[in-house]
């Protein structure tokens, strides 16, 4: 570790933990809290758990109440009924300027007037800091985000992604418990974005501080976050970690809100503790699931398969299970991948995420072009909501 993110690090947290005090696993913890506006209830019943050291992202679209959250988490909006802890202290009587946490908002809130050093000092100075001191903790955490070149500048003479690195410097070197990130890449375009997740990653590992954010951007999320949450409508869908709700939705929400999916709706013909089948008028053949569901015969299901999972092939596929046939109807180059829309005699469009090398092996399909679609026994998630 750098001397300059041990120095963040090292400082003493305020505050005096209760005799709550919280684990490792569960370092934030948020119980029951909801959050009315008038007869608009934004945020009802979240329950959940943030760990020590964790980049936890809350991911949804807009309105679904994961902004709302992150401001109750800073105090910028009071709680309606329920607890928020950090560290075993209750933040509900805690103003914001007590709280051991520090807000990077979307915009970044960067003073214009003043230079790059004095808007990192800024909130140090509010809390007394002076001298040696002063200068020293500012320097770190511009060298931490490798800004201390460009201390004497101000905003207006910085690039996006720079003023981002000065916003999340003025938020570090506050040494907070917990620091809240709104739409932090949200500025930035598309280049410059992917870059700086990596970089913002490896500064928060450095530093070793708690961090929420919050994003509608699925990638960012994917990218950046340990553990993420999906809400919708004020309450958490799903949770865990990038893979296990990317590869396991548990609904059509999640399926469809996380990447792109091919659904198909049927119902249940078979369940067995290790696989399912079911019949969906949209295929010719039954799906077959290698995880059983314990659901009664008849029940109608959705599977799930992810476009990459999805191969193209020009001859009949072997086996009675998982495959179609259609026409190209469409195709999307993405550079070492192509899209291909394939429309079934059933009049359902499938899409199949198809490698330029196994393009490459098929000779191409173009539009019109009959071909098949097939796919695993493992490459389906079947969903029951």
């Amino acid at each position: 570790m750098s001397e300059q993110s041990s120095a963040l690090k090292a400082a003493p947290q305020s505050g005096n933990a209760s005799s709550g005090q919280s684990t490792g696993d569960d370092f934030v913890r948020i119980v029951d809290v909801v959050k009315r506006f008038g007869e608009t209830v934004a945020v009802k019943g979240v329950n959940l758990s943030v760990r020590k050291g964790e980049l936890f992202a809350l991911l949804g679209s807009s309105g679904c109440g994961k902004s709302t959250l992150l401001r109750m988490l800073a105090g910028l909006e009071s709680v309606t009924e329920g607890q928020i802890l950090i560290d075993g202290e209750d933040l509900a009587k805690m103003p914001p300027y007590r709280r051991p946490v520090n807000m990077m908002f979307q915009s970044y809130a960067l003073f214009p007037h003043m230079s790059v050093e004095s808007n990192v000092a800024f909130g140090l100075k509010q809390e007394g800091v002076k001298g040696g001191e002063l200068k020293d903790r500012v320097h770190d955490a511009l060298q931490l985000v490798q800004m201390a070149q460009y201390a004497k500048r101000k905003p207006h003479q910085l690039s996006g992604g720079q003023q981002q690195r000065v916003a999340l410097a003025r938020s570090l070197v506050k040494r907070p418990k917990l620091l809240l990130l709104d739409e932090p890449m949200s500025a930035l375009d598309k280049q410059i974005r992917q870059r700086t997740q990596i970089e913002l990653v490896n500064i928060l590992d450095q530093v070793g501080v708690t961090c929420i954010m919050v994003t509608h951007d699925q990638e960012e999320a994917m990218t950046m976050a340990n553990r993420l949450a999906v809400m919708s409508e004020g309450q958490i869908v799903q949770l865990g970690t990038p893979h296990e709700v990317y590869e396991y939705p548990n609904s059509r929400f999640s399926a469809q809100f996380i990447g792109s999916t091919n659904l198909f709706d049927g119902n249940v013909v078979e369940d067995e503790p290790d696989h399912v089948f079911v019949e969906s008028p949209e295929l010719p053949v039954r799906l077959y699931v290698s995880h059983g569901i314990t659901g009664p015969l008849g029940m109608p299901v959705t599977i799930s398969v992810r476009p990459e999972r999805i191969a193209l092939t020009r001859k009949p596929p072997e086996g009675a299970f998982n495959w179609g046939r259609g026409k190209v109807t469409n195709i999307a180059y993405m550079g070492g991948y192509s899209l291909y829309h394939v429309t079934l005699e059933s009049g359902k469009t499938v899409v199949a995420n198809v490698t330029s090398l196994a393009l490459g092996e098929i000779d191409s399909p173009t539009f019109g072009d009959e071909v098949y679609v097939r796919w695993s026994a493992s490459a389906g998630v079947v969903l029951t909501s």
